[in-house]
């Protein structure tokens, strides 16, 4: 199996011809007429897609079902959100190089963990670093004790809702339920303007490809058969000399870094963050997205994150609450009529198209 296989070439394709014609489309001379806030939502769709990428490489094809993988999009955008803050320096409200928020409540200088947020890369290594820690102690402890299936999933889930409360204190240094806002600019540049929005938005095309193909390369190695093989059955593959908790480790730690940074390419498209990014909920849309699309297909992830997100913000602008009665009613339809997506019914239609023809042939 090669990495540059027929699905991957034309999701590449996709993709590129996406972004191009959203950029070309966002021109001033354009005849498109994508405007600032267009490009905005298609930034956040890619971010989303990501993530559900990131889902469906520890669900698809290891067999892990982590209903807590907004933590790790949390942790992302708050470490990168540290340093937009950072950023704001004194045009803040209270002319303060602190947050507004910490002059509010009485702060007279940084805590230790915002330390050196104000370099760029210094915050773009917390944004692989926090997530990345975080899943590598989780999964150490809960692989090391061989806790799977439904008992790990349910883990992921209080894990994710205890950050969410964590968040949520004014004392912890985070902004608490406001969270960060109001950012300001990007390496010196204007975050508002329409140049950043088109780059931040070119920047998550190019990580998701990036990402795309990361997974695509572990897939076709042996640690992608690794990976399979524990899926299917987890006890053979360790009777086989697979060391499976440190391959799932491996790829649970690596899925969340990938998690972190679609975190951190949403905050300064989307301008805030907070702590209902922790909220178990967001976690179960993104799965949701995951097996809508097709889990085990990694294209399906990032279709079925582009419906789900694209049917809340159509809904969410005319029908507002309509909104959960269509997510529940696409949960019930995946889970009984669509085991393998909107991608395993098309393979399933073009087996059946290639047979019928097959069979007009030969007779």
């Amino acid at each position: 199996m090669a990495v540059f296989d027929r699905s991957t070439r034309i999701f590449l394709l996709a993709t590129a011809l996406f972004a191009l014609a959203v950029s070309l489309g966002s021109l001033p001379q354009g005849d498109l007429g994508v405007s600032r806030y267009a490009v905005t939502i298609f930034g956040k769709y890619l971010c989303f897609a990501l993530l559900a990428l990131s889902i469906d490489l520890v669900w698809g094809y290891m067999g892990v079902l982590s209903l807590g993988h907004g933590a790790f999009f949390a942790l992302g955008a708050y470490a990168f959100g540290m340093y937009l803050m950072r950023q704001i320096g004194s045009q803040g409200v209270y002319v303060s190089e602190l947050p507004d928020f910490m002059v509010f409540i009485g702060w007279e200088s940084f805590p230790w963990y915002w330390r050196g947020t104000g370099n760029f890369l210094y915050a773009l290594f917390l944004v692989f670093f926090a997530p990345g820690l975080l899943a590598f102690v989780f999964g150490w402890t809960a692989f090391r004790s061989r806790v799977s299936g439904v008992y790990f999933s349910i883990i992921t889930q209080a894990l994710t809702y205890a950050l969410m409360l964590a968040f949520f204190l004014n004392n912890l240094g985070f902004g608490g339920n406001n969270g960060f806002t109001d950012f300001k600019s990007i390496l010196g540049f204007d975050i508002h303007s329409e140049g950043m929005s088109l780059a931040l938005f070119l920047l998550s095309a190019l990580a998701l490809m990036g990402c795309y193909l990361l997974c695509r390369w572990i897939n076709v190695t042996r640690l992608g058969l690794a990976l399979r093989a524990i899926r299917d059955n987890e006890n053979r593959a360790r009777f086989a000399g697979y060391r499976v908790e440190r391959v799932k480790l491996f790829v649970f730690t690596l899925s969340a870094m990938m998690a972190g940074l679609a975190g951190a390419l949403y905050v300064p498209q989307a301008g805030i963050i907070n702590p209902n990014s922790f909220a178990p909920l967001f976690s179960i849309e993104m799965v949701i997205c995951v097996a809508l699309g097709g889990r085990g297909r990694l294209y399906g992830a990032v279709v079925g994150a582009f419906i789900v997100n694209y049917l809340r913000t159509l809904l969410t602008s005319f029908f507002p609450d309509a909104w959960l009665f269509v997510f529940g009613a696409l949960f019930v339809v995946v889970t009984i009529f669509l085991p393998g997506g909107l991608a395993g019914l098309a393979e399933d239609v073009s087996r059946a198209l290639w047979k019928r023809r097959e069979s007009e042939i030969s007779g």
